[in-house]
């Protein structure tokens, strides 16, 4: 397989029967699921995908438009896009995974699951005004009182300085981003919130039933928007679960491929 900057296997698995790609929050990297193949079956191999303007792409510009994040991101994928695989996402992650899957379609590539956190269904609006045209001041405020960045990391002008920009980029894609309805996804969808998530709210996840016409599976746990460290053990043996309970072939369809520094997340 031709490596690529925008996926990293920490732990490959050459005979695993499912290949789970994972996308990032607004401001995390793919470092976020390093450890995640220990938490996991044995046959499943974890794909992290890396965007540009963090960790070790961190001097590539970061990308502001959603349309054009996944056109790159599909193209970075396409050797990893082998049958069968499903996807997770957090927060910003989930949008884009929900995207790429109906770009997906074009090409004849379906995965078996469709796996998102802290995410709101695409067709409801945001609960909080826009952050991305906002004075960085304002903009740090409102970063820090999500909580996905230690206070003392915002307090410091060389991290600011560093991780503004991207932090900006990625509020921006999720803020600018436009749903157009299309014909639902055949796979089922899993979809985990936290309980006191003053972001996304238990309805807003049950709402990703209206966009598959496979099952959706709703897990609330406990914690605000960032459960997902909060309630690691908890989300990763349900995502254990969901996964050892997917097909090994999609539903409906045929599967053929076509012949640094440090991790803040927020959104």
């Amino acid at each position: 397989m031709t490596r690529s900057y925008w996926a990293q296997v920490s732990r490959p698995r050459p005979a695993a029967r499912l290949r789970l790609i994972c996308l990032p929050a607004a401001g995390g990297g793919a470092s976020r699921y390093r450890d995640w193949p220990a938490h996991l079956p044995a046959d499943v191999e974890v794909v992290s995908v890396q965007l540009p303007g963090r960790e070790n792409r961190f001097d590539e510009p970061a990308i502001e438009a959603m349309e054009q994040l996944v056109d790159q991101l599909l193209h970075g994928l396409a050797g990893y896009l082998v049958a069968p695989f499903a996807l997770f996402g957090h927060s910003m992650g989930g949008l884009i995974a929900f995207e790429l899957i109906r770009r997906m379609r074009s090409l004849n590539l379906h995965p078996v699951h469709l796996l998102v956190s802290g995410c709101r269904a695409p067709h409801l609006p945001s609960r909080s005004p826009d952050w991305h045209t906002l004075p960085d001041q304002e903009f740090i405020a409102a970063v820090g009182a999500l909580g996905g960045i230690p206070p003392e990391l915002l307090a410091e002008s060389q991290f600011l300085e560093a991780m503004l920009p991207m932090l900006r980029s990625d509020c921006t894609v999720v803020e600018t981003y436009v749903f157009r309805p299309q014909i639902p996804l055949s796979c089922p969808v899993t979809a985990f919130g936290g309980r006191n998530d003053q972001e996304v709210f238990p309805e807003d996840v049950r709402a990703w039933s209206d966009h598959t016409t496979g099952p959706c599976r709703v897990h609330l746990l406990p914690g605000d928007h960032f459960f997902v460290n909060s309630a690691r053990s908890d989300l990763l043996r349900l995502v254990a679960s969901e996964l050892g309970a997917a097909p090994t072939a999609p539903s409906g369809a045929a599967t053929k491929p076509r012949s640094r520094r440090i991790r803040p997340q927020i959104r």
